[in-house]
């Protein structure tokens, strides 16, 4: 099951939840949560209100649904170390987050159709999961006899302005990614959502 994101969503977050320029031009001239009491609205958030927003603001950015997000959610805090941090990485480490991070997708969304589409082979194997989890090492390409079918004429010119991540090395001669590591501390941090209250949210 797929999740379309609408303005509304990003709205409501407070954050563009998928990169759209025509979502950026909406929070731009209306930047507040969606309502009847618009811009008025003095609602006081309670600490799992705050909590939940989080949650969806992150599940949404990253466009799962809330099964596949908590599950997600559980193998982490089965491991040992920082729940939050674990969270992370192994959203992170998604085939569809990657492709986004590489610069090979405007948006999420469209990483996802993309990997819907089979448009990369993973170690020299077709991978359609969006879901697929990447490791370090690995290293993703686009498919033979996909190279002049996709938007990958452009790919170059389009990687000339993006930040790249410290554990991807993109050859867009090649059409190739390479996972070298894993994120920084600092790079998980940096995102438009908290996962602390995450974290809480499921904990309780």
């Amino acid at each position: 099951m797929k999740m379309k994101i609408t303005a509304k969503m990003s709205r409501r977050e407070g954050v563009n939840l998928d990169g759209r320029d025509k979502i950026s031009r909406i929070l731009a001239k209306r930047p507040y949560a969606p309502g009847v009491h618009g811009p008025s609205s003095r609602t006081r958030q309670t600490d799992y209100g705050k909590q939940l927003r989080e949650k969806q603001k992150c599940r949404r950015i990253y466009g799962m649904m809330e099964k596949q997000f908590r599950n997600l959610f559980e193998e982490a805090a089965r491991r040992k170390g920082d729940t939050g941090a674990l969270f992370m990485k192994l959203l992170e480490s998604r085939l569809d987050n990657v492709i986004f991070r590489s610069g090979f997708a405007k948006t999420r969304a469209m990483a996802r159709q993309f990997v819907g589409h089979a448009m990369f082979d993973v170690n020299g194997v077709k991978v359609n999961i969006p879901s697929y989890r990447v490791k370090a090492g690995d290293l993703i390409t686009v498919r033979q006899t996909k190279k002049s079918k996709g938007p990958w004429k452009e790919l170059a010119e389009q990687l000339k302005n993006h930040q790249m991540p410290s554990w991807l090395t993109v050859d867009p001669t090649e059409l190739s990614v390479r996972v070298t590591g894993a994120p920084t501390d600092d790079e998980l941090k940096n995102q438009p959502f908290d996962v602390k209250p995450i974290v809480e949210f499921y904990s309780r």
